[in-house]
């Protein structure tokens, strides 16, 4: 199922969409699950491979490695962040457990998230109650959102770390996370976020928000695929932790292959583990070559048009989104409740539209590639 040529000239960025293949046979709306691949990442991959062919393993040694320096500085740009803060993982599950092991608990035992996060974040932090961490979970009134006093009264002069995310997977509403920083801070503790669901499609600057750690990665909006995540450790915190997990890219003298002495990195390469996987860090150059050359702050005017025209269209049918009431405080997360979400996300694959499920809503995510013909597309299927 394609659209016409004409809708495809609808807003400013809709030629970007021929570079998605995709497109050529299916409506996708599904970025907030994964984003779509590009041709910039094929060839980007492709590259990698010719490397792989043409040189083996002696490619490490100076085009491999660039690679890992050229990604973590494209990250950087990303969030208004320096290159030596951010630390490449595998996946915000390893990036969070190395963290997790740096922070002492023993005068601060008390860990704070809310109801509305995504189960990564808290989990690194359940599984450490038996060890004296107390894990206090702030409930949400309404399932979309927190209110900032409620996070407030949960921290005290007991807490560690604020665990929480910039927007929240189940409805898609966006934290204040410098108010949420600010309260942390006011309380001696730290404040850890993860923008997995906000990097890429909200300008974020880590500067501004104050935050101390935050996580990211490929999988989503910055449109690099699954297996590349990255770290953010405020500089100035780097020399005060020290993981006990680790691996050995967290040793600044690697390659003396010394298993008697641990070395660590003065910066937030300290807190990497194991040897990066080459594919997915290709992949991820080639989606955020394509994220930079637009530029966040665009995306985010394109997508919150396109938001605002899948909501409207939905409650035009009378169907109801879950989103947050202010525009402002939306992203391109749209939940549409359903008694049986998977039986509709079915019926919307078998007419050629990729969307998904969650529990009691179907969820579709509009991103820069999208154009509202989509939207009506995968409306008009729901209201059948």
């Amino acid at each position: 199922m394609t659209s016409s040529s004409h809708s495809a000239q609808e807003h400013v960025l809709a030629h970007y969409r021929a570079e998605f293949p995709i497109f050529a046979e299916k409506i996708y709306l599904n970025t907030c699950s994964l984003g779509a691949l590009s041709t910039r990442a094929e060839q980007s991959v492709a590259h990698f491979h010719s490397m792989w062919h043409a040189r083996g393993a002696s490619a490490w040694y100076d085009v491999w490695w660039e690679a890992l320096g050229q990604l973590r500085s494209g990250y950087a740009q990303v969030l208004n962040a320096l290159p030596s803060e951010i630390a490449l993982h595998a996946s915000v599950s390893t990036a969070t457990a190395v963290l997790a092991s740096s922070i002492d608990y023993s005068r601060r035992p008390r860990v704070v998230t809310t109801s509305l996060d995504f189960p990564t974040v808290a989990y690194q932090w359940l599984v450490k109650q038996e060890s004296g961490v107390e894990l206090v979970i702030v409930e949400s009134p309404d399932g979309i959102s927190v209110p900032l006093e409620a996070i407030a009264e949960a921290v005290d002069e007991r807490t560690a770390l604020v665990a929480t995310s910039h927007v929240f997977f189940t409805s898609g509403a966006i934290q204040d996370i410098k108010a949420i920083a600010d309260i942390a801070h006011r309380n001696g503790a730290l404040c850890f976020v993860d923008a997995y669901q906000s990097v890429g499609q909200l300008p974020l600057d880590v500067r501004s928000t104050g935050v101390d750690f935050l996580c990211a990665g490929g999988l989503k909006w910055l449109l690099g695929g699954t297996g590349i995540v990255f770290l953010y450790v405020r500089d100035e915190l780097t020399p005060k932790l020290v993981p006990t997990v680790s691996g050995w890219f967290g040793n600044e003298r690697q390659f003396d292959f010394d298993l008697r002495e641990m070395v660590w990195h003065s910066d937030a390469r300290r807190f990497e583990q194991g040897t990066p996987a080459l594919s997915a860090v290709y992949a991820q150059l080639g989606g955020l070559g394509m994220i930079l050359e637009i530029g966040v702050p665009k995306i985010r005017e394109v997508v919150s048009e396109l938001t605002g025209h899948l909501i409207s269209s939905a409650r035009s049918v009378g169907l109801e989104p879950k989103v947050h009431p202010d525009p402002d405080n939306r992203t391109a997360i749209v939940m549409v409740p359903h008694d049986d979400p998977a039986g509709q996300v079915k019926r919307l694959a078998d007419a050629g539209i990729i969307v998904d499920a969650r529990p009691g809503h179907v969820r579709l995510s509009p991103f820069f590639y999208n154009i509202k013909d989509d939207n009506v597309a995968a409306i008009e299927v729901l209201k059948a």
